[in-house]
């Protein structure tokens, strides 16, 4: 919601202003088909040469994310919390029962709780992969939690590909104005003949290429990518909340000491109350008993 406040305001401010001080929007709607169409077409041309099929569709998916916003809501990771903690109690109880669940998440009745969660298939694998080598034994938790480091910042990676890919966009469209507004002065000197009246809206015209494509630059496709990158970083947090607890859990921790680690490394922002989240555990409790 916030994101169409956002651009309402750019518009009405750019535009209103504009109006305010006499413009007239005549040159500007009677030049800005053929404007776009050589600036935005080529932008749009330039973006499908630098990006494979995967990359066009992973970015035209993660523009939603500007008015979505995060995918993961403070409640999801209460939820989360809540999930990892009813593991690491089978886990501790009964190992070979915990296999059950994560052999299986599809048809466990622990993560069957959390459909969100179990929606998502990093989450549910990460979890799964986790706990995995923890029944293995694992002498040393610390190579566990630098393989799950290296397995989040690449997914990190990937994840942001999209934000950069419209920032790049951003950064050539200035130029992509300028070569519009190029090729309308061209048009003009090839009617110099012309009464200066006609010249003056010929040059109008060409100079609304430079506007449009500074406008596009700096007033969407910029803080459309910064807004991408911001809601994918905030997301990452959810899987970094993972391997806080899991890493806790192999230097065997009791359980709530676990959970409580990754409620203090959530931010502040997205992180659930002590209270609250205790409320919840003590559910899971009753639940399992």
């Amino acid at each position: 919601m916030i994101g169409i406040v956002g651009i309402i305001v750019i518009f009405v401010m750019v535009f209103g202003g504009y109006l305010l001080a006499g413009g007239k929007l005549g040159i500007i709607l009677k030049s800005l088909p053929f404007e776009m169409m050589m600036i935005g077409g080529a932008a749009v041309g330039a973006f499908l040469i630098s990006n494979d099929m995967a990359g066009v569709k992973h970015t035209l998916k993660d523009v939603g994310k500007v008015f979505k916003g995060p995918k993961w809501k403070p409640e999801d990771y209460k939820d989360l919390l809540c999930l990892l903690f009813a593991l690491i109690r089978i886990a501790r109880a009964n190992p070979v029962e915990v296999e059950q669940h994560i052999e299986d998440p599809e048809n466990s009745t622990v993560f069957g709780k959390y459909p969100k969660i179990l929606a998502d298939k990093e989450a549910i694998n990460l979890i799964s992969d986790t706990m995995r080598s923890a029944s293995m034994n694992y002498d040393d938790p610390h190579q566990v939690e630098e393989v799950l480091e290296k397995r989040i910042e690449a997914n990190l990676h990937h994840a942001l590909h999209s934000g950069h890919a419209l920032q790049t966009m951003a950064d050539g469209l200035p130029a992509l104005g300028i070569v519009a507004a190029v090729l309308g002065v061209i048009k003009t000197m090839a009617a110099i003949d012309q009464p200066p009246e006609v010249l003056g809206k010929m040059i109008g015209g060409a100079l609304v290429g430079t506007f449009l494509g500074v406008f596009l630059s700096y007033g969407l496709v910029a803080p459309f990518a910064s807004k991408v990158n911001a809601v994918v970083e905030e997301d990452a947090h959810f899987y970094q909340l993972i391997r806080e607890v899991l890493v806790a859990n192999l230097h065997n921790h009791a359980a709530a000491i676990c959970i409580e680690v990754g409620r203090q490394n959530t931010p502040s922002h997205i992180r659930p109350g002590f209270s609250e989240l205790e409320e919840a555990l003590n559910e899971v409790k009753q639940d399992a008993a």
